[in-house]
C-alpha cells in the first residue's frame, strides 16, 4: 500500500515539522509555498476561526525562503468586532520569521434587496476519478500530465490537495488556501515553464468550498521588468466561490521546467 502524502507533523510544542513532500522545486532546502500557507491557514483557524463568520479574505506574504527546519506559528487577534474579526500570524523558524498574513472574518449576513451582476467563469471540470490533479491549457484541453500543459496559453487546475498535517483532515478553508496558491502555476506558467516566484498570496471568497476537490482558471497575468501580477478564479463543482492573487519576482536563473513531468 501506497503511503499517504502529508506536509507536517506536530510536535509537543506546537511546531510544524516538515516532512518531503513540503520541499519543492526552487531549492532542495526550500518549502513549497502550499506548505507555508497551509500552516499559517490551519494556525489561524485552530486560534481564532468563528462559526458565524466566513474567513473572506486571508493574504500571505512570503518574503523569506522558509527551509526543511521547524516552523512555529505565533498568531494574535487584531480585531474582535460584530461584523468583521482580523488576526495576524507570523511564521517563524528559530527567531527568524519568514512568512505573515492577516485573515480577515466577516460576519454571515442577509444579501441585500435587486438585481445584481455576478461574474460567470466557464468552467468544465474534468472526471477525477482516483488521481489528485488534473491540468488544463487552452491548447491540450484537460489531461494528467504537466508536460501537456508547457505552451503559452491559458492554464487550469482541478485538484485535491494533501493533508496539510498527518492524520488530520484539511478543513475546507485549509484546503482552499492550499489550493488557491497554485494561482502562482496557472498565471505564470509559460512555454518555457515558470521563472516567476510569488511573493505572496491573497485569497478572497463568498463561501468555503464544497466538497474535497478545487479548481483554478487564470484570469490575468500581467508582466513588466520582470514582475509579475496574476489572478485566478477559485472554484468547485457548484461554481466560482472566490478569486486569488499573485504578485512575483522573475527568477530566471532557476525556472523551473515542466516538460518532462
Amino acid at each position: 500500500m501506497t503511503a499517504i502524502p502529508y506536509f507536517f507533523t506536530i510536535d509537543d510544542d506546537g511546531h510544524y515539522l516538515p516532512s518531503k513532500y513540503a520541499l519543492g522545486r526552487w531549492a532542495p532546502d526550500m518549502l513549497n509555498g502550499p506548505a507555508v500557507c497551509a500552516a499559517v491557514a490551519r494556525s489561524l483557524e485552530h486560534d481564532f476561526g468563528l462559526d458565524d463568520f466566513v474567513p473572506a479574505r486571508i493574504t500571505i506574504d512570503l518574503f523569506k525562503a522558509a527551509r526543511n527546519a521547524p516552523l512555529e506559528v505565533r498568531t494574535r487577534a487584531v480585531r474582535a468586532g460584530r461584523r468583521i474579526h482580523i488576526s495576524e500570524a507570523n511564521v517563524c523558524q528559530g527567531e527568524t520569521v519568514v512568512a505573515q498574513a492577516t485573515l480577515v472574518q466577516l460576519r454571515r449576513a442577509t444579501a441585500p434587496p435587486g438585481q445584481e451582476w455576478h461574474s460567470e467563469h466557464p468552467f468544465d471540470p474534468p472526471e477525477t476519478e482516483g488521481h489528485r490533479r488534473w491540468y488544463g491549457s487552452t491548447d491540450a484541453g484537460w489531461t494528467q500530465t504537466m508536460g501537456d500543459h508547457q505552451n503559452g496559453s491559458r492554464k487550469q487546475l482541478w485538484a485535491k490537495s494533501i493533508p496539510a498535517v498527518l492524520d488530520t483532515e484539511n478543513t475546507p478553508f485549509v484546503q482552499l488556501v492550499m489550493a488557491a496558491e497554485a494561482t502562482s502555476l496557472v498565471t505564470n506558467w509559460g512555454s518555457d515553464g515558470i521563472g516567476y516566484i510569488n511573493c505572496d498570496l491573497t485569497v478572497a471568497i463568498s463561501r468555503l468550498p464544497a466538497g474535497e476537490r478545487i479548481g483554478l482558471t487564470a484570469d490575468t497575468h500581467i508582466t513588466s521588468d520582470g514582475i509579475a501580477v496574476g489572478t485566478a478564479t477559485l472554484f468547485d463543482h457548484l461554481g466560482p466561490l472566490g478569486t486569488g492573487m499573485v504578485t512575483a519576482l522573475g527568477n530566471a536563473a532557476a525556472q523551473i521546467d515542466f516538460s518532462g513531468h
